[in-house]
Parts: structure tokens; sequence; C-alpha cells
């Protein structure tokens, strides 16, 4: 059994996905949601199909609190569906190429530290971008600047606000996310 533990802080529409995508499958299982924030809506969406949820705080996360939690569940593959604070790096140290972040635009394009959500979106917009899309990449020591697993574009001409590119962009997460999340799984990537 292949096993997935998830992190995230806020409505977890990715977390859901995840765990609507693979809840029947027989050889890959999401383990647990780890957030955060202890008002994150994503807690709501992990006990709608029952999976257990974990809440820390920044102290928890850089000692050896999260840590020993991610021992306890040994998952195949860490998933940031979201999670906004820097990963520890004895954490990465720990799970070389077993961390996958998402990214709502193509990197190395509008990344780093205080690129998230509606940021991302605006600042596109505000560019004048014909197209954005999604990077799903390991993680490292550095915001997003891991190594790429994999782009999609979508044109975003038609657009006229952060919310319509928001909309074209959970298109992708959606379709996309699960598909390479398996494809690491079952090593066909």
């Amino acid at each position: 059994m292949k096993k997935i533990l998830l992190f995230a802080s806020g409505t977890g529409s990715n977390v859901e996905n995840i765990i609507q995508y693979f809840k029947n499958y027989d050889d890959i299982t999401v383990v647990s949601v780890f957030t955060n924030n202890p008002n994150a809506k994503v807690l709501d969406k992990a006990k709608k199909y029952n999976v257990p949820t974990l809440i820390f705080n920044k102290e928890e996360l850089s000692g050896d609190f999260v840590l020993d939690k991610i021992h306890e569940l040994k998952p195949d593959l860490i998933i940031l569906a979201g999670f906004l604070w820097k990963f520890p790096e004895h954490i990465i140290a720990e799970y070389p190429n077993k961390i996958i972040n998402i990214h709502p635009a193509l990197l190395p394009k509008y990344g780093g530290k205080g690129m998230y959500g509606m940021k991302v979106h605006q600042t596109v917009l505000d560019n004048k971008e014909k197209e954005t899309g999604i990077t799903i990449h390991y993680v490292n020591e550095h915001y997003d600047e891991g190594k790429f697993i994999f782009q999609q574009k979508v044109n975003i001409e038609d657009c006229a606000s952060a919310d319509e590119i928001i909309t074209k962009i959970h298109e992708l997460e959606h379709k996309y996310f699960p598909e390479i999340i398996e494809k690491l799984l079952t090593s066909n990537l």
C-alpha cells in the first residue's frame, strides 16, 4: 500500500480532490492531512472523508514533533497542497525526492516567498501575461526552486480578472495533480 501525507493551510480544494481521486484505490491511500491552521476548511474536508488530521504550530514544525509524526505514518509521498509555510530543511533531508508541491504559475516566473494564491494570479494579470499554468515540483530548501516534475499551460487572454484566472488554474490542478501523484507512486514518471 502506497501512503500519501497531505499538508495544507487553507480551504483544501486540492486535498479534497486528491482524497476523492484515490478513495477507491486498493494500493494507494491518503493516511493523514497535516495543517498549521486550526481554522482551515481543509479540516472539515478531511473529516468528511474520515481522514485523520494533525494541527501543529511553527515550533512543532521546526522541531521534532511533526517529523516524529511523519515517521510514524511512513508516507511514500508528502504532498504540499496549498501549504503556505516554508518546509523545514530537516524534514526535506529525511525525505529526499519524496516531497512535492504544486504552484499556481509557470515557474520560475511568479514564485518565491509571498507568491501564492491570489497574489500570483493578480500579478500574472497585472503583467498582461497571455498564458499561465501550474508547476508540480520537488520541494527543496528554497521556495519554489525544486526540480520540476510537470508543467501545464493555459491561455488567459480572455481573462479580465484574477478570479477568472483562478478558475482556469483550479481546473488544471484538479485534473493533473492526482494523475502526477499516481505516476510518481507507480514509478511511471
